[in-house]
């Protein structure tokens, strides 16, 4: 019998990225709409990249099955 196939989640594809280092860049919240009420400090904070949780990582890795395979690990050159 054949085995199931590994499958990235469509949703997790969109909105993370494995960086080579192994962490799981994500999107920043509230950057879309309402930006004239939030401080110049705050919005230029909302810039800086954001990695998901230690709490959530496995969570994370286990949509992304094919992805964790692909990231190149630290210090090896592609």
């Amino acid at each position: 019998m054949a085995k199931m196939k590994l499958k990235t989640l469509s949703g997790a594809k969109k909105r993370f990225k494995m960086t080579a280092s192994g962490k799981i860049k994500r999107n920043a919240t509230k950057r879309r709409h309402i930006l004239t009420k939030k401080t110049t400090k705050l919005t230029r904070g909302l810039r800086m990249p954001k990695y998901v949780d230690k709490t959530n990582e496995a969570a994370v890795k286990k949509m992304m099955p094919l992805r964790r395979l692909i990231a190149p690990r630290q210090g090896q050159l592609t």
